[in-house]
């Protein structure tokens, strides 16, 4: 994961002194150096390689089947994952692609239009600032940042350029969520009163799994024994040599080099909130596209490590409930011990939709279920007797549909989907907002900050939307 500040002290100092080319191309470059034209190829940098940066060359890859758009730079301060990356670009784009080891050399370069952020979680607010200040688009994976003081600045500093930057929420390019968002507003369900969402998984998730180069089913059983060898001998192949700890630590406090905390940050509270930071952010951003909301007025969180007791700090169990400034409650609630199908409901005075699935699906319906007309009583109560469970007839369940979409489905969107990346690139050609900008990423940090702050300190937590600040008491 490659990182911008070479020690664990004073990040401003560092920047001051990391390439002048940089910084004296830093504000200027907001006019854009390189103009698009209708046909120029859109030149990407790589900037993080591990297993996330596969899926961003890939998304690129399928992208450049029908606009003009190639990877010519990676940059990553560990040596093998820069490497591999290199060769997977090689592969698909037919080109050597240049590999840097410290991203302000690769920002240095005048000829690449965009950069895809793939690091530590803790690490893609300041990295964002960073593109940003170098005058090149930026695409950055969730959470957007995971400390409110870093969020604030790197929206501010994304609202006063010119660049064009993508949040990695997806779902804010497909139809479907959109499509909720439109039923929710015509009424039809009246107001929202609750919105829960279930998605879990059972497995170690987040642990590092060594060479895991390959998904196919002939690579299991072997990925499977390296686990196993891996779980109780705790070797990777990770070395001090072959990276720079203290530029990976990036202004937190430093320690003692953990090639485990370097592959698995996702579990330990200094760098990560685990659930919060990687599904919640996609879940509260699904919220705020249902229901045109940008900030929580609340936020309680509790849960605990259950299942996999392997050291993890951050939970492999947890809930989270948040109020709305409109007046609803939404629960967000994960488990890795079991894999029960995921859902999300949402509730209205007059009916209800439900997607089958847990993220990303786009199996919805709605119906007239759970609306006034069904008081609690045996006369109005639907009962069920048989599999499988469906509204009662007279509450007219339907399937959402989106003209021209592929039908819904509850395994939901690829993670890399090419949508999302068409609307980044094509608002890099007409430099307007894309899909998923950056109030976007602030609004769903806000919650997950919330969320990961409230399940430490055991307290409910407050927003206090003008001064954007975090209350340990209501507004």
């Amino acid at each position: 994961m490659a990182n911008h500040s070479s020690d664990g002290t004073d990040r401003r100092t560092f920047v001051k002194q990391a390439g002048a080319a940089v910084l004296a191309a830093s504000m200027d470059a907001r006019s854009y150096a390189r103009i698009l034209g209708a046909n120029d190829k859109i030149r990407l940098g790589q900037l993080g390689c591990g297993l996330r940066s596969e899926g961003h060359v890939h998304m690129a890859q399928r992208a450049a089947k029908t606009m003009p758009v190639e990877t010519v730079a990676v940059c990553d301060i560990w040596s093998l994952a820069r490497e591999k990356r290199a060769a997977q670009v090689k592969e698909v784009f037919g080109v050597e692609p240049q590999s840097y080891k410290y991203s302000e050399e690769m920002l240095a370069r005048k000829d690449i239009d965009g950069v895809m952020i793939a690091t530590g979680d803790f690490q893609h607010a300041k990295l964002c600032i960073d593109v940003v200040k170098a005058g090149k688009d930026c695409y950055v994976e969730k959470p957007f940042a995971n400390v409110l003081s870093e969020a604030r600045e790197a929206r501010d500093v994304v609202k006063a350029s010119k660049q064009v930057v993508q949040m990695g929420t997806q779902y804010r390019s497909q139809p479907y969520p959109r499509a909720v968002r439109d039923i929710i507003r015509s009424g039809r369900i009246g107001s929202i009163v609750h919105i829960e969402q279930e998605w879990s998984v059972n497995e170690e998730r987040w642990r590092f799994h060594p060479d895991d180069t390959g998904r196919t089913d002939e690579m299991r059983a072997d990925l499977k024994m390296q686990w196993k060898e891996w779980m109780y001998g705790r070797q990777s192949k990770l070395r001090e040599e072959d990276t720079d700890w203290k530029r990976w630590l990036l202004g937190k406090p430093d320690a003692p080099f953990d090639p485990h905390v370097y592959l698995e940050f996702r579990l330990y509270k200094k760098y990560s909130s685990g659930i919060f930071d990687q599904w919640m952010s996609h879940g509260c951003d699904l919220v705020h596209i249902y229901t045109d909301e940008a900030y929580p007025a609340s936020v309680v969180a509790n849960g605990g490590v259950f299942v996999w007791k392997d050291e993890r700090e951050n939970p492999d169990t947890c809930v989270a409930a948040v109020t709305y400034p409109k007046g609803f409650l939404y629960t967000y609630k994960t488990t890795f011990g079991n894999s029960y199908r995921g859902f999300t409901r949402i509730h209205g005075r007059d009916g209800t939709i439900v997607c089958y699935g847990g993220e990303g699906a786009t199996l919805y319906t709605v119906s007239k279920e759970g609306g006034r007309h069904e008081i609690d009583t045996a006369d109005t109560e639907p009962t069920y007797t048989k599999l499988p469970l469906v509204a009662p007839a007279y509450d007219h369940e339907e399937v959402i549909q989106v003209p021209g979409a592929p039908a819904g489905t509850s395994l939901g969107t690829d993670d890399d989907d090419p949508e999302h990346m068409f609307t980044w690139l094509k608002a890099m050609r007409s430099r307007t907002e894309p899909a998923a900008t950056v109030d976007h990423g602030f609004s769903h940090s806000i919650v997950c900050i919330m969320a990961a702050q409230s399940y430490w300190s055991g307290k409910r937590l407050y927003w206090d939307p003008k001064k954007e600040e975090i209350l340990e008491q209501p507004v």
